[in-house]
């Protein structure tokens, strides 16, 4: 008797059951689940599940807008800034329905993960993703949607991401300590890392493909957030009219999504969203007001020894002479 042919489905399944296991391993920061190293970059379980299923389904649309950061490098402002410009036709920036008044960025903007397991909207315009440049879809890189990448100090990222696990974690995961999360960082095995990778790999491709990937940092975009926030709507598509620029849209969408506002919502105080988990089904309560902790330049200081910032300013500067990006500075284009 013949054996039934394997679905292409369940033959992906059995290769993911068989390759993970063989992958280098470290241990992640919540939920007890390890992350481990695909091609340079370290994931946790249940990401790689959803990566490797995106880069064997998905189908990007040529409009499409990719928002792209290594975690807690500006991700949620820049999904609320997107989102107000590319919809502002539909969407008044006065009107109190506007939907980030009521409803969580991350729940306008879906991670392009979430279509690993979902069909996709045909009104589906923004994604946004955490995922390294060499490991998106190469349906996506070699499309011609735009990929809009934000970064940041990298002393920021890692206080910002410590505070954000530790603020997500169930109280009932075993937890992982501030030095050994610190080592884990630092040495570019910690989830979606190395860091410095990721960024580079993003600030090439920015080079190779100007038209293509918007490369901006969180540290301007903060001190000259009208500009940026120009020159952002002019890269995707949706640039501001004279007339909107003279009525001050521009400032008023920045105002709109600015952090004392977004952080004082009700929604984002006091609401949340449930996150499962595909690799171990359990879910993860993700709790909005973990996505806006302080949102400032600096507060590093607070939180790393001198060691530490030396450490990391040592890594940066090393990795980053290595491709032109001496420092932080983006220049105007």
């Amino acid at each position: 008797m013949a054996t039934p042919k394997q679905s292409s489905s369940d033959e992906a399944k059995t290769n993911l059951e068989t390759l993970i296991p063989e992958l280098p391993r470290e241990r992640g920061w919540i939920v007890d689940e390890d992350i481990h190293l695909l091609n340079g970059f370290w994931y946790p379980t249940s990401v790689i599940h959803r990566l490797l299923a995106l880069q064997q389904h998905f189908k990007p649309h040529p409009n499409d807008v990719l928002l792209a950061s290594y975690p807690k490098s500006g991700t949620t402002w820049l999904m609320a800034l997107l989102f107000s410009i590319v919809n502002r036709a539909t969407y008044n920036h006065d009107d109190m329905l506007h939907p980030l008044l009521n409803s969580h960025p991350h729940e306008l903007v879906p991670s392009l993960r979430t279509y690993a397991t979902n069909p996709r909207a045909p009104e589906s315009l923004l994604f946004h993703t955490h995922f390294a440049y060499s490991s998106l879809p190469e349906q996506i890189r070699s499309s011609s949607c735009r990929i809009v990448y934000v970064f940041r100090d990298p002393k920021d990222v890692f206080v910002s991401f410590w505070h954000f696990f530790n603020k997500l974690r169930p109280k009932d995961s075993s937890s992982i300590s501030h030095q050994e999360a610190f080592n884990q960082f630092s040495r570019g095995a910690s989830p979606y890392g190395p860091y410095w990778d990721h960024v580079t790999g993003y600030y090439k491709a920015s080079i190779q493909f100007p038209n293509k990937v918007f490369f901006v940092r969180y540290e301007d975009l903060k001190t000259e957030t009208v500009f940026h926030v120009k020159r952002l709507a002019e890269f995707v598509g949706w640039p501001f009219s004279e007339e909107e620029e003279n009525e001050g849209v521009v400032q008023k969408i920045t105002d709109l999504c600015s952090f004392d506002k977004l952080s004082n919502l009700e929604i984002n105080k006091n609401g949340s969203f449930i996150r499962k988990l595909p690799s171990t089904g359990r879910t993860v309560s993700l709790i909005n007001n973990a996505f806006f902790r302080k949102g400032e330049i600096g507060d590093w200081k607070n939180h790393l020894s001198e060691e530490m910032r030396k450490t990391l300013d040592q890594i940066t500067e090393d990795k980053f002479n290595e491709i032109g990006l001496t420092t932080f500075a983006c220049a105007r284009g």
